[in-house]
């Protein structure tokens, strides 16, 4: 029995924004980065270029009932700020606004849920911009967060694949299928037997080249030739990545749909300014320039290909009928509202054994300029899911396994 009005314990709420995606609406440079604000250390901070209405938001991973704030200002601190959460980092919601602040170490109680929660500072009390050594959260989460950048982790959204090649064919399932011999040569990485004719179910019952062997995608690019003779990348990395778009649009990001069809750059470029995406450049030999064309790269260095395909889905359709126009690149770091569907940025880099004089160079397809990739999704759907749940949410740089 209980007396004099004794009442149960309650728990003490949780710090929930430690380690968490941040993002903000300015750095004042490098060495104050957002994510500072959000790791622990009181010895880093993030801070703002000097104006007013500037913002800190953080992804708490999952809904979450919020009822502390604690702020730990440096010298440049607010006057004036709003406490809001969303459920959508886009549209927000005031819990608590503050006209009379006085810097130093402020512990603001509030009442609030959201998945995310952002501090608007409307007012500067001094000249510079605004400047947190820390910005913590804390509540009672109702569903399992992604996990935080463990100690240690690389702050980098990334996968990968090493898919080596397999075999080169005048074959293109996704722009000719069903029509062998139709296309110029290609040269194919990953699944091993990719063809005209080759569908999801033919992937997916194959084997592959990929570390990890669990990828059965298929690549494939037009094939290299050096006077004439064709030649194959002894480099073949297929990175997934979550850069080019914002912090919280990461967080947002999701796997591709198995049997997603995509073709990136343009094979029928008719100069290097004609809508081509890829470049060429030399590994290990910074000063040879890049270029959407050939370049000499010096001896005893490589040729190296780039190539980002678009990273916005329309949420619909697996292919188009140009097999470009159902994705979409971001702009200004968010997917625009026709593909509003976020997923890993795929970066294609291939290292040709090849240097010197350029015009002995060509593609399949024609010119440097003329470099495409095509891209034929065959992902263990949870393999892919838990990639992107681990290591491209959090911004965490994984290896060929998905792992740290």
């Amino acid at each position: 029995m209980l007396y004099g009005g004794s009442t149960a314990a309650q728990a003490a709420p949780t710090l929930v924004s430690q380690g968490r995606n941040v993002s903000v609406s300015s750095t004042e440079n490098a060495g104050t980065p957002a994510a500072a604000a959000v790791d622990g250390n009181l010895g880093t901070r993030w801070s703002s270029a000097p104006s007013d209405n500037q913002w800190i938001q953080v992804d708490l991973g999952t809904t979450t009932t919020i009822t502390k704030v604690v702020l730990n200002w440096e010298t440049a601190y607010a006057k004036g700020f709003q406490l809001q959460t969303s459920g959508n980092g886009s549209s927000w919601t005031t819990i608590r606004t503050v006209t009379d602040g006085t810097g130093g170490n402020q512990t603001l109680d509030v009442s609030g849920s959201g998945r995310y929660v952002r501090l608007l500072a409307t007012q500067r009390a001094t000249q510079w911009g605004i400047s947190l050594w820390e910005f913590q959260v804390y509540g009672e989460q109702t569903g399992t967060p992604p996990p935080t950048v463990p100690p240690g982790a690389v702050r980098v959204a990334e996968f990968l694949a090493e898919c080596p090649f397999t075999h080169r064919l005048p074959d293109d399932p996704i722009v000719f299928p069903n029509l062998p011999g139709a296309s110029h040569m290609h040269s194919f990485f990953g699944n091993t037997v990719t063809n005209a004719a080759t569908n999801l179910g033919d992937l997916e019952k194959a084997s592959s080249t990929c570390d990890p062997v669990i990828d059965l995608s298929s690549y494939w690019v037009p094939t290299l030739y050096v006077d004439n003779q064709p030649v194959e990348p002894t480099g073949t990395t297929f990175y997934y990545l979550g850069e080019g778009v914002r912090d919280d649009v990461i967080a947002q990001i999701q796997p591709f749909p198995k049997g997603l069809r995509v073709v990136a750059g343009n094979a029928k470029a008719t100069g290097p300014d004609d809508r081509t995406i890829s470049r060429w450049s030399c590994l290990h030999a910074n000063e040879a320039g890049a270029s959407h064309d050939f370049v000499r790269c010096p001896a005893g260095t490589m040729l190296e290909s780039y190539l980002d395909f678009p990273q916005c889905w329309n949420g619909r359709d697996l292919d188009s009928p140009d097999h470009q126009s159902h994705m979409a690149y971001p702009v200004n770091g968010t997917c625009p509202a026709t593909h509003p569907v976020p997923v890993p940025k795929l970066r294609q880099v291939l290292r040709y054994p090849v240097n010197g004089d350029p015009s002995r160079f060509r593609l399949a397809s024609g010119p440097g300029y003329t470099m495409h990739g095509d891209f034929f999704n065959a992902w263990p759907t949870d393999e892919l899911e838990r990639r992107v749940r681990n290591c491209i949410n959090p911004i965490i740089k994984c290896g060929a396994n998905g792992n740290p």
